[in-house]
């Protein structure tokens, strides 16, 4: 009987990379991966795009937010298996870009920014919930084959 030093030689370690490759291979978790990269570079650009780079805090916060997203949601569909969890992030930085108009800028004179953020970040939220749900439901599906 050999031991192995790591988990890497477990055999139901390939079986879970062969069901989360499966998930991340449906049109739905690839329209989901598609639709985050979007949204995250959407909201490094939404300065410059709706016209609010005046509030430059805010600016630099959806620069450095948008690009975060995009990095959490963007290694999901070739590593799942080992950033899936990253999904969970994405919702965090995408509720804060609901809240950044009003926490970093103090009263907001623009309308713009407060828009841009909040629609982007429930757009962001919604997308990054949908990837971490495609994970819990994959889990409960192998819970329900071994049993059976």
């Amino acid at each position: 009987m050999t031991t192995h030093s790591s988990i890497e030689h477990h055999p139901d370690l390939a079986e879970m990379r062969t069901r989360f490759e499966q998930v991340t291979s449906t049109p739905r978790a690839q329209a989901v991966e598609a639709l985050a990269l979007i949204t995250g570079l959407y909201i490094a650009a939404s300065p410059w795009i709706a016209g609010f780079s005046v509030l430059s805090a805010l600016a630099v916060n959806n620069l450095i937010a948008g690009l975060a997203y995009c990095l959490c949601m963007g290694g999901l569909g070739t590593a799942y298996e080992r950033t899936h969890a990253m999904a969970w992030t994405a919702v965090g930085i995408a509720v804060w870009t609901i809240i950044a108009p009003w926490a970093i800028a103090g009263n907001v004179d623009t309308t713009r920014s407060v828009v841009s953020n909040v629609i982007a970040g429930v757009v962001g939220t919604l997308l990054a919930l949908a990837m971490a749900a495609m994970a819990g439901r994959e889990r409960r599906g192998a819970g329900r084959m071994r049993r059976a």
